[in-house]
């Protein structure tokens, strides 16, 4: 089977407007919720969130009308082909998967407002807040003429989308294809989210013992996924290999995950089986980590399940304290943390740890940045992500 690799990242998103200073914030223990500003937060559970801050849309070099979700999926894109060293006109046949939870949202709330107050809505914005508007404007930026698909599927999207440009890749769709998620913060999100009560009134603890929520943000993650045989053809960076992945549904609830993690131990499952690995192999894991109670407690359960004896010896940190739960983008921008961890040997830290859970007693890499260098350096770790509707994903991934 021809082997899947990853040649290019980029981001967008509270901790940097690029992946190099995602990385530098992430490993110094870093935090980008903050106040919102950019929107009204009364009655909303909390006032703050992961916000994108002082990002230029002209530094892209387009006067045209953009959603703001859209502007950061380009943006990252845009970086991520730049890393991989593809030039102009080589994206000739690439595929172009993108993932998102709310689209427009921003978009969407302004028609609403301009329809309330005129009776009509320019069609130009229309068409901004269409969840598949990110995915149209990138190609058509890029000249894309491959393959190209917007999924939403919740939480979990951004891991989606990096696995089917895997699958494509494998079938030979396409040789190479860009894949990531995005989203952007908007009042109708984030009422919802409050009112399904899945919001921390005050702050994200991943898998401490006084967990109460998540906080939700915005931005975006990209990733360039090529077949080895091209990547080497053209000489161009190899981050780490896309072994292997799988998706899943709990079918049990729509926002509580299935008891004891069984839909998060399958698909780990299936995903180191699609791999061709072992759980022996696995040296770290990014975990989805919301800082949700039940949550966290189904992902320690299932991850107990996959490893074994192993699993208290396996590091596991989820950075959404340090992000925010940036929805379809978080898988991506995981992915991206965990390519980073793996090239560098240095572990992103779960901040805002203080307390252990007993029922949680796993190796959450607390508070601090860890150096796995020498025999302790992993070789292969996964990404997990979940979603509402009991939506999972895994993506196994391996230093190069």
């Amino acid at each position: 089977m021809q082997r899947i690799v990853i040649t290019g990242m980029g981001c967008v998103c509270p901790l940097g407007l690029d992946v190099p200073t995602f990385w530098e914030n992430l490993i110094a223990g870093k935090s980008g919720i903050a106040p919102i500003e950019k929107l009204d937060t009364t009655g909303l559970r909390n006032a703050r969130g992961g916000e994108v801050r002082g990002f230029n849309w002209n530094h892209y070099g387009d006067e045209g009308d953009c959603d703001e979700a859209s502007q950061f999926a380009f943006a990252a894109a845009h970086e991520a082909v730049a890393d991989a060293g593809l030039g102009a006109g080589a994206l000739n046949g690439a595929g172009l998967v993108f993932s998102t939870n709310f689209g427009g949202a921003a978009s969407w709330e302004f028609a609403c407002d301009e329809a309330n107050a005129s009776g009509a809505v320019d069609a130009e914005l229309w068409q901004q807040f269409t969840a598949e508007h990110a995915a149209d404007y990138t190609a058509a930026r890029l000249e894309m003429s491959g393959p190209r698909v917007t999924i939403s599927n919740a939480c979990s999207s951004g891991g989606n989308a990096i696995g089917l440009a895997c699958d494509w890749l494998r079938l030979g769709r396409c040789e190479v294809a860009i894949a990531g998620g995005h989203d952007g913060l908007g009042l109708s999100s984030l009422a919802g989210l409050s009112i399904l009560r899945t919001i921390s009134p005050d702050e994200c603890r991943p898998f401490d013992l006084g967990r109460n929520g998540t906080i939700f943000g915005e931005g975006a993650g990209v990733l360039v996924v090529e077949t080895e045989a091209s990547a080497r053809r053209r000489g161009a960076p190899i981050y780490a290999e896309l072994r292997g992945w799988a998706v899943n549904n709990n079918a049990y609830h729509l926002t509580a995950p299935d008891k004891g993690g069984a839909g998060l131990q399958a698909v780990m499952t299936m995903a180191l089986r699609d791999a061709k690995t072992s759980p022996d192999d696995v040296g770290y894991i990014n975990a989805h980590g919301t800082g949700t109670q039940y949550n966290d407690l189904a992902e320690t359960q299932a991850i107990k399940a996959v490893l074994g004896e192993r699993a208290a010896q396996v590091p596991v940190s989820s950075i959404k304290a340090a992000t925010s739960h940036t929805m379809a983008a978080a898988g991506a921008l995981e992915a991206i943390a965990t390519i980073r961890a793996l090239n560098e040997s240095l572990l992103p830290p779960t901040i805002n740890y203080q307390t252990p859970d007993p029922e949680c007693g796993l190796d959450y890499v607390p508070n601090i940045a860890r150096d796995v260098s020498g025999a302790d350096r992993p070789r292969i770790a996964l990404s997990n992500s979940s979603g509402i509707g009991g939506n999972n994903a895994c993506v196994v991934l391996a230093a190069p």
